[in-house]
C-alpha cells in the first residue's frame, strides 16, 4: 500500500501541490509562545507563583521541623529509655511520612493548577486562531513546531497574541 500511496504522489503529486500551492495561504503559529505572551496566562501565572512560593515556605519550615526532630533524636539515642526511643522514632517516622505526602499531593495539586490555567487560555487561543485565519482567508494555520521550514513572514504568533488580549478584555 505504501508504494501504491508513493507512486500515486510521484504522479499526482505535482499537479495536486501545484493547484493547491497556487490557492493556498499557510499561516504558522507557536501556541505555546503565543499563550505564555498573553496578558491573561502572564497575570494568571502570577497569582500561581505567589501561591507557590507561600506553599514553598510552609514546607520548608515543616521540613526543618522534622529535621530538627531527627537531630534530637540523634543526640538523644543512647541516653533514652529504649520504650520512649521507640515511641520518637515512631512520631518521626509518621511524621516524615505524612510530610512525603503532602508535598507530593501539593506538587499535584500545583502541577494539575498550572495546566488548568495553560489549558483555559489555550482553548480561548485557538478560537481567536481560527477567527484569524477566516478573516485573514489563511487556507490553513499550522502548529510551528511540527513544519521543517517556513517563511517568517507567515508566523502569526505575534499577531495571535495580540488579537487574543484584544478580544479578552
Amino acid at each position: 500500500y505504501f508504494l501504491f500511496f508513493l507512486m500515486g504522489l510521484f504522479i499526482l503529486g505535482p499537479l495536486s501541490i501545484s493547484s493547491f500551492a497556487a490557492d493556498s495561504r499557510v499561516g504558522f503559529v507557536d501556541i505555546q509562545k503565543a499563550v505564555i505572551n498573553t496578558k491573561e496566562w502572564k497575570e494568571e501565572f502570577d497569582v500561581f507563583k505567589k501561591n507557590f512560593a507561600k506553599e514553598k515556605k510552609k514546607i520548608k519550615a515543616r521540613e526543618n521541623r522534622i529535621k530538627k526532630m531527627l537531630g534530637d533524636l540523634n543526640k538523644q539515642n543512647f541516653v533514652l529509655d529504649p520504650e520512649l526511643k521507640k515511641k520518637k522514632e515512631d512520631k518521626f517516622r509518621k511524621e516524615k511520612v505524612a510530610f512525603e505526602r503532602y508535598v507530593q499531593d501539593q506538587n499535584q495539586e500545583f502541577s494539575k493548577s498550572e495546566k488548568e490555567i495553560t489549558q483555559k487560555i489555550l482553548i480561548k487561543m485557538m478560537k481567536v486562531i481560527k477567527k484569524i485565519g477566516k478573516e485573514k482567508k489563511y487556507t490553513m494555520i499550522l502548529e510551528e513546531k511540527v513544519v521543517l521550514y517556513h517563511d517568517r513572514g507567515n508566523d502569526l504568533t505575534a499577531l495571535a497574541t495580540k488579537s487574543y488580549d484584544r478580544s479578552n478584555k
